[in-house]
This record gives C-alpha cells, structure tokens and sequence, in this order.
C-alpha cells in the first residue's frame, strides 16, 4: 500500500476511528522503542505499551520508569506528543457526544431501529399519544417525523425526532420507514380542512411508495376525502371531525343517568372494543348462544361486521355466518381519578 493509498484511506474515517488509531499506534510505537532501549526495566512490549499509556495519560504511577537518559529521551518525548493526542482525542469524544445529543434533538440523527412505530405531525394529540404509549410500554420505539418543530428534546418526550418533510423520501429513508411495524399521520390543524386532508393523502402516497406492507393510520378532516386517502395507501382512516360530532351528539341527547363521551373514552383509552374473526365451531349460532359462550370467557358480544356492514345488537335468533367479523367489549375497570 503506498502513501496516497494510505492517505485516501485514513482520511476518509471518522475523526473518532482516525483519533482512537492514531493513540493506538502511537503508544505502540514508543511501548515497542522503550523495550528495545530499556528491555531489564521493560522486559515486554506490554510492559513498555502500559507504561506509554500511563505516562501519555500523565497519570504517572511510577511502577515502571526509565533508568537511563535515551529512555528518559523517549518519556519526554511520548509526555509531549502522546499527552496532547490523548487530550485531544478525550476532547473530541467529549465534543461528538454533545453534538450528537445536540442533532438528535434537532432531528437530524437517522433511526436504525426496526419495528418501531412513526408518528406525522407535532401537535398536542401526538403527545397524548406518545405518553399512552410509553405508559403501556416504555419498550416501544417511536419515531416523530414534523417540518414545523426545530427543537425535541428527548430527555422530555421519548421519541426519536425527525425533522423533515414527511411526504419526501428521503426523510422517510432517515426514520427507517422499510422496517417500521406501523404508521400514524395526523392531520395538520394549522391548515384549512382541505390542504391538511391533501397533505395527509400526498405523506399516505409516499409511506406506501417505501414500505408496502406497513400499516398506515391516516386521519382525515373530511369525510370526503376518506375514499381518496384508501385509495392513496391507508389501512385505517380516522376521520376526527366525523367522530367529534357523533360524540357531541350524544352529549347533548343522551339521558341524564348516563354519561356517554366519557364512557367511550374510557372504553378507547383501556383499548377494549375489539373485533375478530367468528370461530368456526361458532358458524350457524344464534347471536344469543355466542353472547352465551362468549360471556362464559369474560368478553360481551354487542354486535358483528357483515359486507361492510354494522349489526350491533341484533335479534336473539340472528343467525352467524362464515365470513361475519365479531365486535367484542373485553372485562375492563376504570380506576378512579388521581386527586
């Protein structure tokens, strides 16, 4: 290898590699000359690489020193070289680690991780969301990607930040979207209705455009933009407004002994309305005996999913047929509020 070889190679590491193999190669050397100069007080080449290091560190513990004047040469030499390149390298170490805690929090560090979830848009339901789930599971890694935000620590908010367009690629590329296990594009309040619908379809097209497979919420501001956002890619459209308004509905109409928006709240926020697949041994059972069966394992039957339609609640004798979906509310409690 010649030198230009050597130099295209050496230059092209990191300052951190070039730093740490610059000390390596430097103590080596002067543990290498101080065995050959002195080799009674330093019989081995490690008993001389332990005595450059501990004098290069200058913490000097005395337990090995040179007797004759080259060898004393050849400490001062290594105190005034190696004691400057080790400053040096602690330093820059020191430096890296505060500049990179610095970019991660300004979302500019790409995620490596695998199946971690990715999270559009900063705003105050992303942070709900974000503390829900580190509460269930502070395990589950998460991704935020925003263009608005400039700063996320993430000593606060347990989340690695992305700082970037989300319908661009390579922003995308920089949160590891081909490994993602799901993700969630909330809506833009900022923008009117329409441009923030438009910006939640054109982020689904390009999710779906880099990961095919991945499960991608999207939530949409206008119920006519629901069929544009599936065909762009979405698994599931949440369509807020839509859902507001139901539960407004039935705050203003529902009966004075109960209490509608906080039971469905509490019902979503414990994740307990479920739906599945009927069992085969359940095909041809009356609503009434799967209720019966299912209460016996501590789930209540209120309705099923056929062709895309809702049953909820239907007569004692409704027949269940193979390809019904069933719409289950598991056990759950709600533990009082915390004073």
């Amino acid at each position: 290898m010649n030198i230009e070889t050597f130099k295209h190679i050496y230059f092209r590491m990191p300052i951190m590699v070039r730093l740490l193999l610059s000390v390596f190669v430097l103590m080596l050397t002067f543990g290498i000359i101080i065995n050959m100069v002195e080799p009674e007080e330093f019989p081995t080449i490690l008993d001389g690489v332990w005595w450059a290091v501990v004098t290069g560190a200058t913490v000097g513990y005395g337990d090995m020193v040179p007797e004759t004047i080259p060898g004393r040469i050849i400490g001062m030499l290594l105190i005034l070289s190696g004691g400057g390149l080790l400053t040096f390298y602690i330093t820059t170490f020191s430096s890296a680690t505060v500049n990179h805690e610095h970019e991660l929090s300004q979302g500019k560090i790409a995620y490596k991780g695998k199946k971690h979830i990715i999270v559009v848009g900063w705003n105050e339901r992303t942070r709900q969301l974000v503390r829900m789930i580190n509460d269930k599971d502070a395990t589950v890694e998460m991704v935020l990607i925003d263009r608005t935000v400039n700063h996320l620590p993430y000593q606060h908010f347990p989340v690695h930040f992305i700082q970037g367009d989300p319908s661009e690629d390579a922003t995308l590329a920089q949160a590891n979207i081909e490994h993602a296990a799901s993700v969630i594009i909330t809506s833009d309040i900022t923008k009117k209705e329409r441009q923030a619908d438009v910006l939640t379809i054109l982020t689904t097209v390009a999710v779906r455009g880099n990961n095919e497979y991945v499960p991608i919420n999207a939530e949409i501001l206008s119920i006519a933009q629901v069929d544009n956002a599936i065909r762009a890619g979405a698994t599931t459209v949440i369509s807020s407004n839509d859902f507001m308004s139901t539960l407004f509905y039935h705050e203003i109409f529902h009966k004075e002994s109960t209490r509608p928006f906080e039971t469905i709240l509490n019902m979503l926020n414990s994740q307990q309305f479920i739906q599945k697949p009927i069992p085969e041994k359940m095909i041809d059972y009356t609503f009434q005996d799967c209720l019966t069966h299912l209460l016996q394992e501590r789930e209540l039957l209120i309705g099923i999913i056929r062709d895309e339609s809702w049953e909820m609640n239907p007569s004692p004798d409704f027949k269940l047929q193979e390809a019904d979906m069933l719409i289950v509310l598991e056990s759950w409690k709600q533990n009082p509020p915390n004073n």
